[in-house]
């Protein structure tokens, strides 16, 4: 083969494996029904693992046809429905995890829904990823989000904020840290669980738990997993315990969640107090 043949050969196996390259890097198309603009990649609130835009599609067909007439085609609320997307219940839901017993077995009003585990996770990614279509609606828009009113917020914070955090300690210079649509974002929403998976990495304040066993030993540490069947934690050496809770009559565990508080003010919040206290966490410079 001479020179010039060689050179052409090199030359063709190039182009060919860039087009091979640039189709693969081609984003897949956005199935039906997934909100536009949302980051499959990125779970609710800065944490959930990537979405499913299958499943996110699979999971609005259900929700309309099932929930929608209470809850609105959304999630956002309805005739009779709460309000899902601010649902906490909703927020620390995985898979199903916590709405399952709820759509199953119905709650106040609500009757019970038959549906398959899978529909109920399709469901739970559909809801996760309004959550996350809610949060970054508007990002990048020039409208100024703090319009409320600094001294009140500061009342609230004191009152409802101050047992846990302080400006002057792990909030101070909080405002320089975080653009103001970021900075509501994490205190609304503070991330996902804490210790939860056995390969996750440690973090600074990780959900821990007490199990009391019949006998009166008890273990403490970080939360590994925790559902109705099972629980796990890594004590403080770094040792693995788990226990089947189904077959451990008197078994006690005693979850601390430090994301707990987070949780219960995101049932209280009005418009205005989540508006005043960004207000005020907008003056801790």
């Amino acid at each position: 083969m001479t020179a010039s043949m060689k050179y052409y050969v090199s030359l063709s196996a190039t182009l060919f494996l860039s087009a091979s390259v640039a189709f693969a890097q081609q984003p897949a198309p956005r199935p039906a029904g997934v909100p536009q603009g949302l980051n499959i990649g990125a779970g609710p609130a800065g944490g959930y693992g990537p979405l499913e835009p299958e499943a996110i599609a699979r999971g609005k067909e259900v929700f309309v046809a099932r929930c929608a007439f209470c809850h609105g085609s959304k999630g956002t609320g309805g005739e009779g429905g709460p309000d899902l997307i601010r649902s906490p219940l909703v927020l620390k839901d995985r898979l199903g995890s916590t709405i399952s017993a709820v759509v199953l077995n119905g709650r106040g009003a609500m009757p019970k829904i038959d549906l398959t585990k899978e529909q109920i996770a399709d469901i739970s990614e559909f809801l996760h990823a309004e959550m996350v279509a809610k949060t970054n609606r508007g990002r990048g828009s020039t409208i100024d989000i703090v319009t409320g009113n600094a001294k009140e917020g500061e009342a609230y914070f004191a009152s409802h904020c101050a047992s846990c955090h302080s400006p002057a300690g792990d909030l101070a210079h909080v405002a320089t840290k975080y653009e103001p649509r970021a900075l509501q974002g994490r205190f609304l929403y503070p991330g996902p669980p804490r210790g939860m998976g056995r390969g996750a990495a440690a973090t600074k304040n990780p959900t821990t738990v007490t199990v009391t066993e019949p006998s009166g030993k008890t273990v403490s540490g970080t939360l590994v997993h925790l559902d109705d069947f099972i629980v796990a934690l890594n004590d403080s050496d770094g040792e693995f315990h788990s226990w089947r809770r189904d077959a451990i009559p008197g078994l006690k565990v005693e979850v601390h969640d430090p994301r707990a508080g987070h949780e219960k003010l995101l049932e209280q919040y009005t418009n205005a107090d989540m508006h005043n206290v960004l207000a005020y966490l907008e003056t801790l410079k």
